[in-house]
């Protein structure tokens, strides 16, 4: 790697950890409430190494097939990497999911539930995952509807789905704290510890709300284009 780029990432690194220490401090949260998960999609292998060297061991992707090509190479090198499946996860996918990631965020509807119990059984591997919600009902995004939440939350436990908390993606272009503190409210009601929401241009507000999971990217790896 050019000798410029690991400084350039280790300050980032440092800037976007400062923040969320000093936005959990605000919020009268304890040190390490809030796992920050660098969305590393479209990233080659060689702009994510200056993280992992900067210490930064949680990763987020948004497509299988693209994690495929570069983490286990990386992981040969980083074995405690954690990784994040945050993006849509086709029920096809499923298995590839169960095997390669730590965690998955966008459990959304029944198809996809059975497809991970069933590679989960088959593996003996069970991620941790959330249920996507459709916080703001656009027709475009991914998540279950907020009325189907009760629904799909029972059939993943009884698939054997270790859900441990929610996750959503507000509408852009308008204030996300409504739509984080509806979620916030979602969990409790739920009895779910795990928060997955906030990216770059929100996460201070989402850990206010009480996120544990914050999803930066752009802020981390600069504008993908």
């Amino acid at each position: 790697m050019p000798g410029t780029e690991m400084p350039a990432a280790a300050d980032r690194l440092a800037a976007v950890r400062e923040t969320i220490a000093h936005t959990a401090r605000i919020a009268g949260r304890p040190g390490g409430s809030v796992s920050l998960i660098a969305v590393s999609k479209t990233i080659p292998a060689a702009g994510i190494v200056p993280l992992l060297d900067a210490g930064q061991r949680a990763f987020g992707e948004n497509r299988v097939q693209e994690a495929q090509g570069k983490w286990p190479a990386l992981r040969d090198h980083y074995p405690d990497v954690v990784l994040h499946l945050v993006g849509q996860l086709q029920s096809n996918k499923a298995a590839d999911a169960v095997a390669l990631f730590d965690a998955i965020h966008s459990v959304d509807r029944s198809s996809l539930v059975q497809a991970l119990g069933k590679a989960m059984a088959a593996a003996g591997k069970r991620p941790d995952c959330f249920l996507q919600v459709n916080i703001g009902e656009e027709e475009q995004k991914g998540g279950c509807a907020i009325d189907d939440l009760p629904a799909l939350l029972a059939e993943a436990r009884a698939a054997g789905l270790p859900v441990v908390g929610l996750m959503a993606v507000p509408p852009s272009e308008v204030e996300p704290a409504p739509y984080f503190a509806l979620l916030a409210k979602l969990a409790r009601d739920h009895g779910l510890a795990r928060l997955s929401m906030g990216m770059s241009g929100d996460y201070e507000t989402a850990i206010l709300i009480g996120a544990t999971e914050v999803r930066v990217g752009t802020a981390l790896f600069g504008s993908r284009g």
